[in-house]
Order: C-alpha cells, then sequence, then structure tokens
C-alpha cells in the first residue's frame, strides 16, 4: 500500500439515491467524448488519435485557453504562500515598477518574475547561504557570475551578512552589500535577469521558453524540445504544447523529463501567468483582489472560489453514480454511497480522473469514500494498489488541475477533488 502527504479534511455527507434526466446523461455523454465519438475508446491523456478520444487533449488551435487555465489553476499557491498576503506582496513587487518599465523586456512578464521568485523583497536568499539563489530575482551566484556578468564577491557578502544580522551599521552595511553582490542591488539584478532571457530566446527561439527556463535552465528545456520531437534552436512549439501535450501516455519522454525536475519547473510559466493576472487585479481591480484572496484562504486549495457560496444540491442538479461503468473507468464506489449522486461536470471528471489512471497504472481502480452534499465534491481513498497508481492518479490531478477542471487537496486518508461548473478548457 502506498500513502501521500496529507493536508485538511472537509465535511462529508452521505446522499441518497435520485433519478437520473435524460438531459444529464446526454450532457454527461458530451462532456466526456468531447462531442461523442461512439466507436472510439476512451483514453484520457493518451492524446488525439482516430481510435481513442481524449477529453483533455490539447489543441493548439485554442493555446490561449489553455495558458489561461493553467494559470487559474496554479494560483491558489501563490495566495497561499504569499508573505504578509497577496495584497501586500503586490504593493512590494508594484514599488519596482519605474524598473522594470525600462528594462527592455515585457514589463508585465518581468514583474511577475519578482512577484514569484522574490515576493518583491530584494534580500530574499533562498538558502543560508549566499552561493544559492538571491536577490529580487533569485539570481545563482555561479550563474551571476559566470553567464550574466555581475560583480558577486561572495567571502564579502558572507561576512557582511553576518554583520547586518548582528545589527551593526546595518544601513552603511547594505549599502556596501549592494555593491559587492550586484543580486542584492534591484536596478542590477533587474537588467540581469533581462540578460538571461535574451540569452534563453535565442537558444530556444521562443518568449514564452525564454521565461519557462528561468526556473528550469535552457539545457533542461532544450532536452525537452528534443524529446519531444521539436528539433533545433527555432522553438517550433510553444510552452503549452509542450506540456499539454505530453503525458505518460502521449510524447512520453517529453512529459518524463518534465516530471523529472521536480520543485514546480513544470509549472513555472503558468505561475508566472497567475502573478501576472495577480498584479493586473492589484492595480485595476483592487476589491475583487482581496475578495480572491479571502476565498483562496478559506480552503487548501481553490475549491472557494469555484463554488464561493455553494449549497447542497437538489435532486434535479444531480446524476446517479453510474456504478458499472465508473468501474470499468477506474473507479470504485464505497456501498455506503453507492446509491449517491454528482452534478454531471463533478461525475464528469471523476470519470476522466478514474479512467486515466488506469490507463497509465495498469492496476486496480480508485476508490470513492464520500461525496458532499454540494454534488461538487468527492473524496478519493489515499490507500493507493501499488506506486504506480498513485503517481498515475497524481498526474491525473495535476493536469485536471492545469486544465481548470478541479481544484484539490489532501487529508490524511482522502484526497478532496472540486469540480468546477465551467471550466475554461
Amino acid at each position: 500500500m502506498v500513502r501521500l502527504e496529507a493536508s485538511p479534511v472537509h465535511v462529508r455527507r452521505r446522499l441518497t439515491a435520485l433519478g437520473v434526466l435524460v438531459a444529464i446523461a446526454v450532457v454527461l455523454t458530451v462532456v466526456l467524448t468531447g462531442g461523442g465519438h461512439p466507436a472510439s475508446r476512451f483514453a484520457p491523456a493518451a492524446g488525439p488519435s482516430p481510435t481513442t478520444r481524449d477529453p483533455i487533449a490539447y489543441d493548439a488551435a485554442r493555446r490561449g485557453a489553455f495558458e489561461r487555465a493553467a494559470a487559474g489553476g496554479v494560483a491558489h499557491v501563490l495566495y497561499a504562500k504569499s508573505v504578509g498576503g497577496v495584497v501586500a506582496t503586490a504593493r512590494r513587487v508594484a514599488a519596482f515598477r519605474p524598473l522594470v518599465d525600462r528594462a527592455g523586456w515585457d514589463p508585465d512578464t518581468l514583474e511577475a518574475l519578482i512577484f514569484l521568485e522574490s515576493g518583491g523583497r530584494p534580500d530574499a536568499q533562498a538558502g543560508s547561504d549566499p552561493s544559492a539563489a538571491a536577490g529580487l530575482t533569485q539570481i545563482v551566484a555561479e550563474t551571476g557570475r559566470d553567464l550574466l556578468h555581475m560583480r558577486i564577491d561572495l567571502a564579502r557578502t558572507r561576512t557582511l551578512e553576518r554583520a547586518i544580522a548582528g545589527g551593526r551599521r546595518v544601513a552603511a552595511r547594505q549599502r556596501e552589500l549592494r555593491r559587492v553582490d550586484e543580486r542584492f542591488d534591484p536596478a542590477k539584478a533587474i537588467a540581469a535577469t533581462v540578460r538571461y532571457l535574451r540569452f534563453a530566446r535565442a537558444k530556444l527561439g521562443r518568449d514564452d521558453l525564454a521565461v519557462a527556463s528561468y526556473h528550469m535552465g535552457v539545457g533542461n528545456l532544450q532536452s525537452v524540445m528534443r524529446a519531444y520531437g521539436a528539433q533545433g534552436a527555432g522553438g517550433t512549439v510553444s510552452y503549452a504544447q509542450l506540456y499539454f501535450d505530453s503525458s505518460p501516455l502521449h510524447h512520453a519522454a517529453a512529459w518524463n523529463l518534465l516530471a523529472s525536475f521536480g520543485d514546480d519547473s513544470s509549472t513555472y510559466l503558468w505561475r508566472i501567468e497567475a502573478a501576472k493576472e495577480i498584479m493586473r487585479l492589484y492595480r485595476t481591480r483592487p476589491a475583487e483582489l482581496r475578495r480572491l484572496a479571502a476565498l483562496q484562504m478559506r480552503s487548501g486549495s481553490s475549491e472557494r472560489v469555484m463554488h464561493p457560496a455553494a449549497s447542497a444540491a437538489t435532486a434535479g442538479q444531480l446524476a446517479r453514480l453510474p456504478v458499472a461503468r465508473l468501474r470499468r473507468d477506474g473507479i470504485a464506489v464505497g456501498g455506503r454511497i453507492a446509491a449517491g449522486g454528482l452534478r454531471p461536470r463533478a461525475l464528469a471528471a471523476l470519470e476522466v480522473l478514474g479512467a486515466g489512471t488506469q490507463a497509465i497504472a495498469r492496476t486496480s481502480p480508485l476508490l470513492v469514500t464520500g461525496l458532499d452534499a454540494t454534488g461538487w465534491s468527492f473524496d478519493v481513498s489515499r490507500v493507493y494498489r501499488s506506486g504506480a497508481q498513485a503517481l498515475a492518479f497524481q498526474f491525473m490531478l495535476d493536469r485536471l488541475t492545469a486544465l481548470g477542471w478541479i481544484a484539490w487537496e489532501r487529508d490524511p486518508t482522502v484526497i478532496h477533488v472540486t469540480a468546477a461548473a465551467k471550466p475554461p478548457v
């Protein structure tokens, strides 16, 4: 048996059996088939083909929708981890806008990078030693010296940091620190970041790939492109295509590389886009930013943003659980809730999660242990048949989150999943 990590639990409630309206069944069929191809095999994450129907397959013609969905899907972590709260972070970041406007790269992207890297704190440091990422744009000392030609005297930096921590002549020593280690000088850090982005664009051929490489590294991203089949430095595909068109079942070599980098490298570009939206709201709709911040902090996921005023579902809003079909598609239903129901969109998300996990791991079904009274949420047991099943389920959770289909959070015994009412993709 394999377990994943833990996080808070939601209150669950048993639902009584309800009839299924014909219209609901039709909606669910369309959602699962992407328009209806009855002769094709239902295969989430397998990619488009004449013999399979993949409801989460990438569509290059809708690239913008995929990118917006991904930004929304990963936004929760920015709200949850912003030092002092998202509004205070946005305020700190906005103070550097004059420098950003003069830097020579798209200012909204550069500002979002500062939000993500340091939260607008020029003295931010990733570790206890300044050789790690440091400064407003979190530049590693080796990269700063060797690639970006910054002045970085680590020995002097260490001495000055000890003196500053001791409270001796702090202002004077902070000024000297900015001189001997240019990563701590906001203007020079921003200028160096733009030099990196231009270097990366020359190697990768596209702005979006250059930004994605800021966390992942140019060489790593080039390896992903080669594994996907995008050859050379021309950057023939967007990062959205690399990300959404790769899975354990489709362009698996590219997906394996993306997954191997860890530390959220593969979602860095989406978090940049989420930070852009936060900064846009900070300037143009501050009340909306405060509202979203309050909702994001009420849960361990974006559940409250998806359904800020969700209440118990009524009979006409629910589809009865198709137990036999769910079993075929990789979902087993606990006996006490087999007579329950979900809203059509939540049922569709459940079937896609199960079918994708089963196709990837080729193992026993996932077990649903609870349904929420609103009809939007369900719980999946965190006791898995194998490590392969746990990893496959994690992939499906992450992919449906990036598509805006679901929000989810961990509890010691279950994964609590909430489906969106109107997913952007």
